[in-house]
């Protein structure tokens, strides 16, 4: 990609930044565990909303990418990707009927299901347009989000299964809940917990639905303790691209104190704009540049310094010492890991992406405001 000509310092901010050499290896990385552990990998798009970098992830070896809505799924086969699927049930039937339109330009579109009303209007539509979809069995495995109970499961398998226009693959249990659990002994227990009656389900499935070969689980924070459930053919996970506080605070296999597996490649850069009061300044970067549920902004550049990031209001943000040290004058610009990089990128246009100081280009987070 040809060099814009700048550096990150010249960018307006605040903006989002890709650290390039960051991100190739996390998707290398996850690839490589995911591969070595013979599953297949299928990363979540809502984490980062930008169809170039889901481009990358199946370029790097993904079977497929995961969406959370309709309108996610449209703009990815727009710009040409395919292998998709929809984790969230569709219900309504405007909603069912743009699904399925998207499925006549998108064969291999997947969507989970949970109920049988749900399946039933499915099936309807499809009946009406001569058409056969794939779909997952959506379990909930103590989320309570989403997802048919476990006793509940193999009975709505056997109706899906008895509709001529939907096809049974497998299921998804996503333990979303599991994910941010901080000690990592904790949250690997508290997965394969989760995950039992699940992984029941499935061998049933498995052993009497001949196209059931799909077990579609598992998040960032358990991205290797799943890899060593048997039954597990891949992986949806989406964080681990972009990453953010709310991930890093977690403890790992390696760290307790630390989520070491993947480093943060998402940055948000922010300008010192006031500097008229002892104590603090004030940066651009507010509620509507960072959000703000999960974990607290981190200051990364200055590099070792004690600065800490705070909100302080719609359009600002406080930046405060932690050991009194000189805070930085009007015009510095500063450089944070975000909170919780799903949300946070909803509120941008596009990332500019850089290897070290030099911007090498953009992408635009074309699937941004993508929320039907």
């Amino acid at each position: 990609m040809a060099s814009t000509g700048k550096y990150k310092s010249d960018l307006d901010t605040p903006c989002l930044v890709l650290d390039m050499n960051v991100l190739e290896q996390n998707l290398q990385k996850m690839q490589a565990a995911v591969e070595h552990a013979g599953k297949n990998l299928r990363p979540h798009v809502k984490t980062h909303k930008c169809s170039s970098l889901a481009r990358m992830q199946i370029g790097a070896g993904a079977i497929g990418v995961c969406v959370a809505k309709v309108s996610e799924a449209e703009a990815l086969v727009k710009a040409g990707l395919d292998n998709i699927l929809l984790t969230g049930p569709v219900v309504t039937p405007r909603k069912i009927e743009r699904l399925v339109d998207l499925l006549r330009t998108s064969p291999s579109l997947m969507v989970v299901v949970d109920h049988p009303g749900n399946i039933e209007l499915l099936d309807a539509v499809l009946r009406t347009r001569g058409m056969v979809m794939d779909v997952l069995l959506d379990v909930d495995v103590g989320l309570n989000r989403t997802g048919v109970r476990p006793p509940d499961a193999l009975a709505l398998a056997d109706r899906i299964v008895a509709l001529p226009h939907l096809r049974l693959l497998g299921i998804q249990a996503y333990a979303g809940h599991v994910q941010h659990i901080r000690s990592y002994d904790t949250r690997k227990h508290t997965s394969y917990q989760c995950l039992k009656e699940a992984i029941r389900v499935f061998r049933e499935l498995r052993a009497t639905v001949p196209t059931c070969t799909i077990f579609s689980a598992s998040g960032t924070g358990t991205f290797d303790i799943d890899l060593a459930v048997p039954e597990i053919s891949e992986l949806q996970v989406g964080s681990y691209a972009c990453m953010d506080t709310e991930y890093l605070e977690i403890g790992s296999a390696d760290n307790d104190a630390r989520f070491v597996s993947f480093d943060p490649a998402l940055r948000l850069l922010t300008t010192v704009i006031s500097a008229n009061h002892e104590g603090l300044v004030t940066v651009d970067a507010g509620l509507k540049s960072l959000y703000k549920d999960g974990g607290k902004p981190q200051v990364i550049v200055p590099e070792n310094s004690a600065l800490e990031y705070n909100w302080f209001g719609d359009e600002y943000g406080m930046i405060t010492s932690t050991d009194n040290s000189e805070l930085p004058p009007i015009g510095t610009v500063l450089e944070l890991v975000t909170s919780h990089c799903d949300p946070t990128v909803n509120l941008f246009d596009s990332y500019y992406l850089t290897r070290g100081k030099e911007v090498n280009g953009t992408w635009p987070i074309d699937l941004r405001g993508c929320s039907q």
